[in-house]
């Protein structure tokens, strides 16, 4: 993480700087899309983003890396530990939850969205399929839409944070769901089938058509009326979720926006390719991201130019969570 970034986002302590580089790395290396759309953000916002990143990214690992050698139990464990870690970072001596921690107090994030979130990943221990839209959106909004809400604070309003709130939240559904459907064969390698079976049943489609559809690596037509169906739910969701742009601080808005771009044109890759989504992985070329982020930069430099600074009392938090430490010492 680039000094000026620390140093925008009053961050002093050495450790703390360190914590939050270890963050940025973590973003980088893993969230590409998720990464780009960062850089659009004024360079105060950044160090926040790459926290709340780190911390998402370390449960969903722990959840994602089930094997023989390291069973449901042991993974439940880790996650438990995560938790204690983040309620008592001063106890943890982890670098990230540091970093998280930090941030869910400068900008006052409500534990409750972090509580929420590790108890979807607890599901993914458990749960391998979804009977209806009903229980997949519990598992969702612990999953993605309390990202949204984490994200929220950091990016700032024009209006109150609760007028926002269901387009933050939906826009990280449409993210999670866009996920889904791109990575049906790879869920069903882990055994987990995150779309509702009563919709996939009203096409006459069932876990075992899907695995089917696996092993063969193509697409069956019942099946693929049945993506069809969910690729209209989720679209329907991202429109919804655009209509919030206009709420966010006119400095976070073309970050939201390029981020909403890339991801909805996932879903365009996934239709275009017939819905062939087994054995193979819809992505948005490299090409396309420097185009989008290339504008959005632009319209990122304009918005901060008139924007108004972050609110006083995310400052004063902040700062009173540093040392009087020269930002030109490390």
């Amino acid at each position: 993480m680039t000094r000026a970034e620390l140093d925008a986002a009053g961050i002093f302590d050495p450790a703390l700087r360190q914590s939050y580089r270890l963050c940025r790395k973590i973003n980088a290396r893993h969230g590409k899309t998720f990464f780009l759309a960062t850089r659009l953000l004024a360079p105060d916002q950044r160090p926040a983003v790459h926290a709340l990143y780190g911390f998402a990214r370390r449960a969903d690992d722990i959840v994602d890396e089930i094997d023989p050698q390291r069973t449901a139990d042991r993974c439940r464990s880790e996650l438990d530990t995560l938790a204690t870690r983040f309620a008592d970072v001063a106890m943890s001596g982890d670098p990230v939850l540091a970093a998280v921690r930090h941030t869910a107090e400068s900008y006052r994030i409500p534990a409750g969205l972090f509580e929420s979130f590790l108890a979807s990943m607890r599901m993914d221990l458990v749960v391998t399929d979804y009977p209806d839209r009903a229980a997949l959106d519990r598992y969702v909004y612990g999953s993605a839409e309390v990202i949204g809400l984490q994200l929220l604070p950091v990016l700032g309003t024009v209006e109150s944070e609760t007028a926002a709130a269901p387009y933050a939240a939906a826009l990280g559904k449409a993210f999670q769901l866009t996920n889904f459907l791109r990575d049906i064969d790879e869920d069903l390698a882990r055994n987990r089938v995150y779309l509702p079976a009563d919709e996939l049943a009203a096409h006459g489609v069932d876990r075992e058509l899907l695995a089917w559809c696996r092993r063969r690596g193509r697409i069956e037509p019942r099946v693929r009326q049945a993506l069809i169906a969910q690729h209209e739910i989720t679209r329907e969701i991202y429109e919804f979720a655009r209509g919030g742009i206009e709420l966010l601080a006119p400095r976070s808005r073309p970050c939201v926006a390029a981020a909403l771009t890339l991801y909805s044109e996932i879903l365009d890759r996934i239709a275009a390719a017939e819905f062939e989504v087994f054995g193979r992985r819809a992505t948005v070329t490299t090409a396309r991201k420097a185009h989008v982020g290339a504008a959005g930069m632009v319209r990122a430099w304009l918005a901060r130019r008139s924007s108004p600074p972050a609110p006083r009392w995310a400052e004063t938090a902040r700062r009173a969570s540093t040392t009087t430490e020269s930002p030109g010492r490390e």
